[in-house]
């Protein structure tokens, strides 16, 4: 995992240009993850949250959410293993 577990989104371990909870991990974004489609600061504002959504995204198969952005040429594990242990589960 990246040293910095702000970096990337919770549900899926993208990282998007700006930190989705900022620097300091308490201030949601507001936007909404290319990759998984979680709002950030919304859906993904507590570890339960984060499991549940990641679960429904998960079995619908993953599907990339904004069709208008690059995929990040990653696989699923390895996007996962960039998220802290406190939202994995």
């Amino acid at each position: 995992m990246h040293s910095d577990e702000n970096a990337y989104c919770r549900v899926c371990g993208y990282e998007p240009a700006d930190a989705p909870w900022g620097a300091d991990g308490t201030e949601p974004s507001w936007e909404i993850c290319p990759c998984c489609g979680v709002e950030f600061g919304y859906e993904d504002a507590s570890a339960a949250g984060v499991r549940k959504y990641r679960e429904r995204w998960v079995a619908a198969g993953a599907p990339w959410s904004d069709p208008t952005t690059p995929l990040d040429d990653l696989e699923l594990n390895e996007r996962l293993a960039r998220i802290s242990p406190r939202y994995l589960g």
